[in-house]
């Protein structure tokens, strides 16, 4: 058989020495060396290099073991760590990929004896989750990083600002309802019984879609003998406030009229529809919003963290919008330029008296003045200053739709 034959003794000892995985008890942790077979783990205790190894952990063997030990955990948790993050997982999967490495730390080695021990010491110290099922131990990493918590607290707080958005949206279209219906004064209708004070009366209907309904004064019919001698053609005589129309010949016949209302009553009317209809013009107005807000000469904050604590918390002035989602911020106090997303920012609220700008619904774009703020419903109420609704009081405009002019 050849020397370089596939099949040689040589050839398959090699292939097993580059797979790495042979047999535990013929690796020498001190000397980091994995012998083939007995004879050669037998040779490797008889060398002089051994020996020396077993002179210097024999002086503090309770170092090499702590250290052997602390590489062993760090190891298999940044494993558990990279592989499986925080799932749930049998311990014995993780320690089957851990081994399979050719330079790893053997457990023999450590001041664990079996993996049970290990698992359950990660659970005292609070390392993993773990727990007992009759498939055996499974563990879950738990994720202490700083920049895991970090992240995991602003996605909390994303969270509990869309809430927030979402409350303060319902307690807005309540409010809205609320309101609308205050302005409705619905009022009852009068019905009146339809009687016939003659039985000769007779009673025509009026059908015509196109008559006029205008209230002016018909021409008499001339009276003979009780009877109408000058009849007048059907469609006009059915000209009137009303389409139910008496057709008797005496005077008895015409039918009880309703007194007319009151000049009073009719301008409460007319001021009742008029009031409806601006009502619903606001109404829809509110409804168009956008999901853009930015304005140029506004005061912002800036609130995200990442350009340091330098910016955080910054008051800035919007100096130019662009592509309505991004502005260009000058810094108050330092004077610096940035260009940050919307959502890197948030309003600034003055202090009442002072003059803002509505950012968003109806009232877009057009100056106020606060007059209060609402810290219940975080809301505010202004006085519009300029457009077509200049001395209009607007309640209930959340924060985020006006900010603290320039």
């Amino acid at each position: 058989m050849g020397k370089t034959d596939f099949l040689s003794p040589k050839a398959i000892a090699n292939r097993i020495k580059s797979k790495g995985l042979q047999k535990l008890r013929w690796y020498c942790q001190m000397c980091q060396k994995q012998c083939r077979d007995e004879n050669g783990f037998k040779c490797h205790c008889m060398s002089e290099s051994h020996q020396r190894q077993l002179l210097l952990a024999s002086e503090n063997p309770q170092q090499f073991m702590d250290y052997f030990s602390e590489e062993f955990r760090n190891d298999f948790l940044e494993l558990l760590r990279r592989r499986f993050g925080t799932k749930r997982v049998h311990n014995n999967i993780v320690y089957n990929e851990y081994i399979s490495h050719r330079e790893h730390i053997h457990m023999n080695a450590t001041q664990w004896e079996t993996l049970t021990d290990f698992t359950k010491w990660l659970g005292r110290e609070g390392f993993c989750k773990v727990d007992e099922t009759p498939k055996g131990w499974y563990i879950q990493y738990i994720d202490r990083d700083p920049e895991t918590i970090r992240r995991q607290q602003e996605q909390e707080k994303k969270k509990k600002q869309d809430l927030d958005d979402e409350e303060k949206t319902a307690r807005f279209i309540e409010e809205q309802v609320r309101r609308g219906l205050e302005g409705k004064e619905q009022e009852a209708p009068v019905y009146t019984e339809l009687n016939r004070e003659n039985d000769e009366e007779k009673v025509v209907f009026n059908l015509n879609k196109g008559a006029s309904t205008s209230a002016a004064p018909q021409p008499k019919p001339r009276k003979a003998c009780g009877r109408d001698t000058n009849p007048q053609p059907l469609s006009r005589s059915l000209l009137g406030p009303s389409g139910l129309k008496t057709a008797g010949t005496a005077p008895t016949a015409k039918r009880k009229e309703i007194p007319p209302a009151s000049g009073d009553s009719r301008e409460k009317k007319r001021k009742t529809a008029l009031e409806e209809i601006i009502e619903f013009e606001e109404e829809k107005k509110k409804s168009a919003r956008t999901d853009y807000w930015l304005q140029p000469e506004i005061v912002v904050k800036i609130i995200t963290k990442k350009l340091g604590e330098k910016y955080h918390k910054k008051k800035a002035v919007v100096k130019e919008v662009i592509n309505k989602y991004t502005a260009v911020v000058k810094l108050m106090d330092s004077g610096d330029k940035l260009k940050l997303d919307q959502t890197h920012l948030e309003t600034v609220i003055p202090a009442p008296g002072k003059k803002v700008l509505v950012l968003n619904g109806g009232y877009r774009g057009n100056e106020a003045t606060l007059v209060c703020i609402n810290e219940k419903t975080f809301s505010a109420t202004i006085l519009i200053e300029s457009g077509p609704l200049t001395g209009r009081q607007v309640e209930g405009v959340p924060y985020e739709d006006i900010s603290k002019r320039a």
